[in-house]
C-alpha cells in the first residue's frame, strides 16, 4: 500500500531533485512536496531546474529578508497546501522557519506523524540564545522520529534523549551517476582545460565566499606553500559571497602563485573543474554536511576536509580518500596541501577510493532511508 508522504523542504534546491526523484520512484510512496520558496537568490545563484521534477509539488507565496546573518522568510498558505495535500506523514526539513512550526502545530493536532529531517550537528556555528534553544529542544523532541544523513546528525539527536530507534539514516546524496559521467567527459575532452582556462594543476573549492566557510584560511595556507610549489600548482576558488572582494585583493599579493575565481558555478558546470582537480579542499569551520564533499568523491578526486564539517565521519576517511584537518589552522591545512600534492601515486589511490566510497551516497539510498523512516513510524503509530 502506498504512503501519502509530504515532504516540506525551503526550496528547489538543484541537489535536492535527485533524491526525491528516487523516493518518488518508490512503490511504497505517493509523493508531494511543498516549498516555502522558489529559491533563495540572496544566498546562492542555483538555477532552477523545474522540468527534471518527476513528482508532485507546490510552491507557496513567501517574502524573503536577509538580516546579516539571519534568514527571514515569511510563507503563506502552508496549512491549506497540507490540508489539500492530505498527508499520512509529513517529513520537515528542519526548524528554522515559521511555516516549520505551523506545520508541526497543523500535524499534532490531527495525529499526523511529524519526522524532522536533520543535517544539524554538535558542532555547527550557533547563536546558544537560551529561548531559541528552547524552542528548538521543544520541537525537536515533539517530532515522532527523525531522518539525518550521517553519524554526526545522529549523535547530535541523541544529545537531547531521543531514543535511537527513533532515527533513521537516509545518506545524503547528490546525483552520482551525472557526476561520474560528467567527470568521465571533461577527462576524455583534451580541450576543456583551456577552454575553461584551467591551470594543468590546481587546488579546488567550491562554495560560498564567506569566513565560516574557511575561505581566508585557504588563501592564507596557499599563500605559505613554496614558490616551487605555487608555480606549478593553482588554487581555483568557485563560488560569490560577501568576502569576494577581500580574497580577489589578497590573493594579488601572491607571488609567485595562480588563485582564480571563476564564479559562481551551476550544476553542470562543476563536474569538469571537479575531475581535472589535484584535490577538493574544504576549510569550513562551520558547516551541517558538505554536498560538495559528495560531488568531489563522485568525480573520483580526493579530498581535505575540515573535522568540523558534518560528512566528515561518512565521507572521509583520513588517509584513504584525503586528509582530515582541524579549522581555523592555514599552518596544518598547508601541510595536509603539500601531503597531497607530492605523492602522485596515493592521490590516484585516494581518488579510486574515493569513487567506490560515492557508490554509498546515491539517491537511491538517501529514498530507501526516508522509506525506512515511513514504514517505522507508520508501523508503530499503527501497532
Amino acid at each position: 500500500m502506498k504512503r501519502r508522504v509530504v515532504i516540506l523542504t525551503e526550496i528547489i534546491a538543484p541537489y535536492r531533485i535527485p533524491v526525491f526523484n528516487a523516493l518518488a520512484a518508490r512503490t511504497e510512496v505517493d509523493l508531494h512536496v511543498i516549498f516555502l520558496s522558489e529559491t533563495d537568490p540572496g544566498l546562492r545563484k542555483w538555477q532552477v531546474y523545474r522540468d527534471e521534477l518527476q513528482f508532485s509539488s507546490q510552491v507557496l507565496t513567501s517574502y524573503r529578508a536577509r538580516l546579516g546573518r539571519f534568514s527571514l522568510l515569511l510563507t503563506r498558505g502552508v496549512v491549506d497546501a497540507l490540508r489539500a495535500a492530505d498527508p499520512e506523514i509529513i517529513v520537515c526539513g528542519g526548524y528554522n522557519y515559521f511555516a516549520m512550526w505551523q506545520a508541526q502545530r497543523w500535524a499534532r493536532r490531527r495525529g499526523i506523524p511529524f519526522l524532522l529531517w536533520s543535517e544539524s550537528n554538535a558542532v555547527d556555528e550557533r547563536n546558544n540564545f537560551r529561548l531559541v534553544e528552547a524552542a528548538k529542544r521543544r520541537f525537536i523532541r515533539a517530532c515522532q522520529g527523525y531522518v539525518v544523513p550521517g553519524e554526526s546528525a545522529a549523535a547530535y539527536l541523541k544529545t537531547f534523549g531521543l531514543a535511537a530507534d527513533k532515527i533513521f539514516l537516509a545518506p545524503n546524496a547528490v546525483d552520482v551517476a551525472r557526476f561520474v559521467r560528467g567527470a568521465e567527459q571533461a577527462r576524455q575532452d583534451q580541450g576543456v582545460r583551456n577552454r575553461l582556462g584551467l591551470p594543468q594543476r590546481y587546488l579546488l573549492y567550491v562554495g560560498r565566499f564567506v569566513r565560516s566557510k574557511g575561505v581566508l584560511d585557504l588563501l592564507a595556507a596557499y599563500a605559505t606553500l613554496p614558490e616551487s610549489t605555487r608555480r606549478e600548482v593553482g588554487l581555483v576558488m568557485a563560488g560569490d559571497g560577501e568576502e569576494r572582494d577581500e580574497l580577489v585583493r589578497r590573493s594579488r599579493a601572491i607571488q609567485p602563485g595562480t588563485v582564480l575565481f571563476p564564479g559562481f558555478l551551476q550544476r553542470d558546470q562543476l563536474p569538469a573543474f571537479y575531475a581535472l582537480s589535484e584535490a577538493l579542499v574544504l576549510p569550513t569551520h562551520s558547516d551541517p554536511w558538505g554536498l560538495v564533499v559528495n560531488e568531489a568523491l563522485a568525480c573520483g578526486r580526493p579530498v581535505i576536509v575540515t573535522d568540523v564539517a558534518g560528512c566528515v565521519a561518512d565521507l572521509v576517511q583520513d588517509g584513504e580518500n584525503g586528509y582530515v584537518v582541524p579549522p581555523g589552522a592555514p599552518a596544518k591545512l598547508a601541510a595536509a596541501m603539500m601531503r597531497m600534492l607530492s605523492a602522485t601515486e596515493l592521490r590516484v589511490q585516494m581518488g579510486d577510493r574515493s569513487l567506490q566510497m560515492s557508490s554509498q551516497f546515491t539517491p537511491e539510498m538517501w529514498a530507501h532511508g526516508v522509506v525506512r523512516a515511513v514504514e517505522g513510524t507508520l508501523g508503530e503509530n499503527r501497532g
